[in-house]
């Protein structure tokens, strides 16, 4: 899958992805990730790519000739968003959307890094297919929104995660929060691990982590079960099989 970012910083963003999952998935080949230089597109000695706005005010602007520029240069694959807070909200049905791009005549989607007070409207109006937005709040660009796009994407490419099924147990896969995770020791400072997870039944701990998947999400996330329609008579059933378990006492519980 290939995925083309632009931006002012490519140093910052190839810091980061040069490591841990999409290091490995680059060297791999699982994941063409290419960073390009806003600044290659700039016509001055200086490389300058922002100007004042037009009628005034604080800050500065991307302008529009070394993006476009920049971009038509590298011909990168389709859509292009431009991450902006305007943009469509990113959750995790946009991220398997985006992961599907792979799939597409251009193999994969591109985002450009806006900064400063933003880019020339332009560049929104006739270069980019759309916008997005990691949530209500401003960040000083968009590279660190890109970093969390690329990371949430890559994650569904099959091959990256190591074992696939993996990213389909993970929080939002299902429209709930994940399940709670323990690893050993099974006694920790008289906090012990449910005794459903050591019990072998592969039946029972499915049903347990769906219970207590809804459980959470009800209690930390109620909004993700309204938007799924409520509880269906099957998951309510499910909180009865498994009710809340209190935490241990000291001392009690396997080892």
């Amino acid at each position: 899958m290939r995925v083309d970012v632009f931006t002012i910083f490519p140093d910052l963003l190839e810091h980061y992805c040069q490591g841990s999952l999409l290091g490995r998935a680059r060297h791999q080949g699982l994941l063409d990730l290419r960073v390009h230089d806003l600044r290659a597109g700039a016509g001055d000695p200086r490389r300058s790519v922002d100007d004042a706005p037009f009628g005034g005010g604080a800050g500065m602007v991307l302008a529009a000739p070394p993006i476009f520029t920049a971009v038509e240069a590298a011909a990168p694959p389709r859509p292009l968003y431009l991450l902006a807070p305007g943009g469509r909200r990113l959750d995790q049905s946009v991220v398997e959307e985006l992961s599907a791009t792979g799939d597409s005549p251009s193999g994969g989607f591109s985002l450009l890094c806006g900064r400063y007070e933003g880019v020339d409207q332009r560049v929104a109006d006739h270069l980019v297919d759309g916008e997005l937005s990691v949530g209500d709040f401003v960040l000083g660009g968009g590279e660190l929104a890109a970093l969390v796009v690329v990371e949430a994407v890559a994650r569904l490419v099959p091959g990256v995660m190591g074992n696939d099924a993996s990213a389909l147990d993970e929080s939002f896969s299902s429209g709930l929060l994940e399940y709670p995770q323990y690893t050993r020791p099974a006694m920790f400072r008289g906090w012990a691990v449910p005794d459903v997870l050591l019990s072998g039944d592969h039946g029972r701990i499915a049903r347990w982590r769906r219970a207590t998947a809804l459980r959470r999400t009800l209690e930390l996330r109620p909004d993700l079960v309204e938007a799924t329609g409520g509880l269906s008579d099957e998951d309510r059933r499910l909180l009865e099989e498994f009710p809340h378990e209190p935490s241990p006492s000291p001392g009690t519980g396997p080892r």
